[in-house]
This record gives C-alpha cells, structure tokens and sequence, in this order.
C-alpha cells in the first residue's frame, strides 16, 4: 500500500526456546494513534523493542516510510514509564540535551540560544515553562513524564513509542496525562504507537486498538511452538478530548469485548476468526497454521 507508513510483515523473534511473537503482521499510516495491549508477558514491549530497533526479529520485515529499521535513531523517539531524566541537569537542560548532542563545542555555543527557545516552546507547551530551571527531583512525577515527552518531541521524530508511559501515576494525574497527550498529538499531527496494560486507556486514547496475545487457536500439531499473534484490530471512531466518554455504554462495550479476545484463556479463537475489522489489517499465515 502506497499508504503504509509502519509495515510490520511476517516477524517472528524468540528468546532462547520461547517463540515470542509469532509471524506477527501490521500496517501503521502515517499521523496514526496506535494502542497496543495483551496480557503479561504476551511480547507488547519485544513489539515496540523491534520497531525501536533495540532488537531485530528472528525472521520477517520491519520497515519506516519504506526502508528496513535499523539501530535506534532520532528518528524514532521513546518515552519509557520510568522517566529518562538527567538528575544533575535543570529542566530545561534536559530538554536541549538531544539537539545539542554531537555537535562541537563551537557548534554548541552557536546553536545553544535558538535551542533553548525552542525547549522552552516545548515546555510551554507542556505547561512546564515556569519549571524550567527546578531539578528533576523538584517535580512531581507526572511533571517528569511530561519533561521526558518533550525530550522526545525537540527531536521531531517521525514516529513516537511509549512504553507504559503512564503506568506508575496515579489515576487524577494519568488522566490528566491522557488529556494533554491527545492535544498533543492533534497538534504535531504525530504517529503515536502506544503500549499500555491500561484497557481504558487504550480505548480512550487515538485511532486504533491492536490485541496482541497468546490465547487462540490454529491448526498447528499439538505441542508445536506459539508465541502471540495480533488476534484483534480495532478502529476508534476518532480521537476524544473528553473523559466522560469513558462512561459510556459503547466505551464499556468496547473494552470488554477486548478483554475477552486477547485476556480470556477460555474465549480463544482460532486464527481464521480474529477480529481484524480495521481497514488496514492483514494477515500472512502458513499452511501449517490454517490448513483450508
């Protein structure tokens, strides 16, 4: 597709004898808001980690605006939940770190006014602005996390990971985090792949709602090797801003027709019977897998 911006295809990564991910396939669009969840340890992180590039697949395809991911670059920014925040350097220094990174020092005297404005902008736009010259450990932890996304935001990547961004916040100021990386992202006309436990969550946040989990079916012999599969693709209606759509019927609804696809042992489908209704999903599986 002359769309596809994220094309994922036929990826297979194991850990020793544990087969993780399991000819897993998946096309992003550009200025997409992509939400991935599954049970624990069902391989929602080793996802992320392969796009990132921190890791490269057993077997299969990855590639960004058409060329084959490589080692980590400025072009794929991550936020992880633990805050990857410099203690000794101010708010604002934190921010200017990644422009100013590599360059010389006579590079870095010239460059250094413009990127300060510029990190402020960010952190205005964080509302962090008054913050600026505080310590990290000055900060609550919600005001770090927000500190980290703009780190990662002065670097303009094509694409943004987030690793259980908000998974150690407390549940007024998670909310609060959900809010502003909605505006955010509406705003940079960003794409967005989000990993997350949270159900709500991801079904508050962005586009789109991937299942990726290790509870089906296919027609493999017994005892044969399985890792997790995207069993589920769900298209949002589009973005919110408000949380009282948390309370609705279709929100719930939703939620828990997720649960039971990708968290229920007994609701395992086989692979023929996934739920993929989003437009842009597919699937590549073996003869082994769907004997027709």
């Amino acid at each position: 597709m002359s769309s596809d911006f994220l094309r994922i295809e036929d990826v297979y990564k194991s850990y020793g004898e544990r087969l993780i991910l399991d000819n897993v396939d998946l096309v992003v669009r550009k200025g997409e808001f992509c939400n991935v969840v599954g049970p624990s340890g069902c391989g929602k992180s080793t996802l992320l980690r392969q796009v990132l590039g921190e890791e490269t697949p057993d077997s299969g395809s990855i590639t960004i605006a058409g060329k084959h991911v490589g080692n980590p670059d400025t072009q794929r920014g991550i936020v992880f939940q633990r805050y990857s925040l410099f203690p000794h350097l101010s708010v604002v220094d934190n921010v200017m770190t990644g422009p100013l990174l590599g360059l010389s020092w006579r590079e870095r005297g010239k460059r250094k006014s413009a990127v300060r404005t510029e990190a402020m902008r960010y952190l205005d736009r964080m509302r962090l602005a008054e913050h600026a010259d505080k310590a990290p450990h000055e900060l609550s932890g919600g005001m770090q996390q927000r500190v980290a996304i703009a780190q990662s935001l002065i670097m303009k990547p094509s694409i943004l990971m987030m690793d259980e961004p908000f998974g150690a916040l407390d549940p007024d100021t998670r909310e609060q985090m959900q809010v502003l990386l909605l505006e955010l992202w509406e705003a940079e006309q960003m794409t967005i792949f989000f990993v997350t436990h949270d159900l709500e969550e991801a079904v508050y946040l962005g586009t789109r709602v991937l299942v990726l989990s290790q509870y089906y079916m296919d027609d493999r012999q017994v005892g044969a090797k399985r890792g997790a599969k995207i069993v589920a693709d769900h298209q949002l209606p589009r973005a919110v801003s408000t949380t009282h759509a948390k309370h609705s019927p279709e929100f719930t609804k939703l939620v828990e027709s997720i649960r039971r696809e990708g968290f229920d042992p007994e609701g395992r489908k086989h692979v023929s019977a996934f739920n993929l209704s989003h437009p842009d999903a597919f699937r590549t599986l073996t003869a082994e897998e769907h004997r027709v």
